[in-house]
């Protein structure tokens, strides 16, 4: 497992903060995670100078992971795809300072969910979610915005690898956006995530895999095409453990951090018990023996 970077998304708390977090990523036997710079459902914020930013980089210093590899997810809430001008100016704003934060703690890959079509049509919005990048790279840059491959719920934008794709073309810097794949969402979007090969050789065609910067690993609670994006724990999903362990250990993408975003079981985590499983390729019934 020497290349293999696997995580999970971290919470962050009072009072330790992003000390914090790396205690608890560590716990969890990651060599790479995910934290969101504050709740995630709105664009309230506490001053950097709270979060122990020095403390939490010489502790993963001490565990030799890559500061690059702590990927910071975007709040929920932008909507760069909006024809609202209000909406717009306040969705650039909160990701501005998302962007801030993400490069005052040293991450380099911020995870976006690009957007809603509610305001207008698809190709409008999907320039709309461009143009906000562009804007965006020239006040921020060094922080490449990720752009989520969504599962299709509604009016969801990047739906599919060629709405990327048509993002990415018309963003200015290629430099400075990227893709987080989603195992889940690609799934429930409608392609079959177990033909790995097939899925990321039309990843390549379409988008190009060097564009690939994050995964998301998660099991899906529904079949191909179902547009629900309901995450599932590794192995209990349709996707399936064999197919998810073919995702971390895939040459490919070895390189790539993959993070699981899947649910707890009550109020208990498991992705120490999820890593362990992945790492071993070995499953075992977690909910069983909780």
């Amino acid at each position: 497992m020497k290349h293999i970077l696997l995580g999970s998304h971290i919470g962050m708390h009072s009072p330790e903060y992003l000390l914090g977090s790396a205690k608890e990523a560590i716990s969890y036997g990651c060599n790479c995670f995910m934290i969101y710079t504050g709740a995630p459902q709105n664009a309230k914020r506490i001053d950097l100078k709270f979060l122990k930013i020095k403390e939490y980089q010489d502790y993963l210093k001490q565990y030799n992971i890559d500061l690059a590899n702590v990927i910071v997810h975007a709040p929920y809430i932008v909507n760069l795809a909006t024809n609202d001008s209000k909406k717009s100016y306040t969705a650039k704003s909160i990701l501005l300072n998302e962007l801030n934060r993400t490069k005052a703690i040293g991450s380099k890959y911020i995870v976006l969910h690009p957007g809603y079509a509610t305001t207008c049509d698809r190709p409008t919005s999907i320039k709309n979610i461009a143009n906000a990048i562009n804007e965006l790279n020239t006040k921020c840059p060094g922080v490449v915005i990720c752009l989520e491959t969504m599962a299709g719920k509604g009016s969801e934008i990047a739906k599919d690898f060629n709405e990327i794709a048509e993002i990415i073309k018309l963003v200015n810097d290629k430099k400075l956006v990227g893709v987080c794949f989603d195992t889940c969402h690609v799934n429930d979007s409608g392609l079959d995530v177990s033909k790995i090969d097939g899925v990321l050789n039309e990843f390549d065609k379409v988008i190009g895999l060097n564009y690939l910067k994050v995964i998301h690993l998660n099991d899906s609670m529904n079949d191909v095409g179902a547009h629900k994006d309901r995450h599932e724990n590794i192995g209990y999903g349709k996707i399936g453990f064999e197919t998810l362990h073919k995702w971390v250990i895939h040459p490919k993408l070895e390189n790539i951090p993959k993070i699981l975003e899947t649910p707890w079981i009550g109020d208990t985590c498991i992705y120490k018990e999820e890593i362990e499983m992945l790492k071993l390729n070995k499953w075992f019934d977690i909910k069983k023996k909780r």
